[in-house]
């Protein structure tokens, strides 16, 4: 908003009166003086403070280790793709390929009444998860494995896990919930999964997982380098 203040006069017509009324549809401007302005806007991610940044770093390797679609960053490149800040797509629904989308709403809540809260929001196209589901080639009613981890280094490691169960044609669920790993093992169980990988902090430093027959209560210690190797044989 101040950047765009400070350069009011090399703006075009519509877009200096949308500056005192609606500032986010300028985005939206198809005046070429105006869009070549706008390609030359101060980046986001500058805007971060250090802990932000270390956070959104963490998160964006988080989704690159993901099992799911590749992450992709792009600038926004209207009004509308600057209110949805990410969104989940797949390949396998043709020209709608958005399954979820959303971004942050601050403000939201004071203006129905609240106090002023951050916070995110999101919606999922119910429609095209039941389709996306009924592709599966089997079914998904409990997960064949659980990943659970305690800790960040353990955290980090469980997207890369997760990743390689997929690969090896699993069906497999991340609990991330930061609970005692008692407490997730007791949740794995009434998920009806086979098995468990239990990811602490000296399996996250050194590459081992613990993998646990939820079934007879064996374990035994796996190496991460190993798990496509040795998974085909349990």
């Amino acid at each position: 908003m101040t950047w765009l203040e400070e350069l009011q006069d090399q703006l075009d017509a519509d877009s200096q009166q949308r500056l005192a009324t609606n500032p986010l549809r300028i985005l939206d401007s198809k005046h070429p003086q105006t869009q070549e302005l706008l390609g030359l806007a101060p980046n986001l991610e500058d805007a971060l403070s250090p802990a932000s940044q270390e956070r959104y770093q963490q998160m964006k390797e988080g989704l690159r280790a993901s099992p799911w679609h590749p992450l992709s960053l792009q600038p926004p490149s209207g009004a509308g793709a600057g209110l949805a800040a990410f969104e989940i797509t797949s390949n396998a629904l043709g020209a709608q390929a958005t399954v979820c989308g959303g971004g942050r709403y601050d403000g939201l809540v004071e203006q129905l009444g609240g106090a002023p809260t951050a916070c995110v929001g999101w919606a999922m196209g119910l429609d095209r998860l039941m389709l996306l589901l009924g592709q599966q080639s089997k079914p998904t009613s409990s997960p064949d494995v659980v990943v659970l981890s305690q800790g960040d280094g353990a955290e980090a490691l469980a997207a890369p896990v997760a990743r390689q169960l997929c690969q090896l044609g699993q069906a497999m669920e991340i609990d991330l919930s930061g609970s005692g790993l008692g407490k997730q093992l007791k949740r794995a169980r009434k998920s009806g999964a086979r098995w468990a990988v239990l990811i602490g902090e000296e399996e996250g430093a050194s590459g081992q997982l613990q993998l646990k027959d939820l079934s007879s209560a064996e374990s035994r210690s796996i190496a991460l380098a190993q798990l496509a190797e040795e998974w085909p044989r349990l």
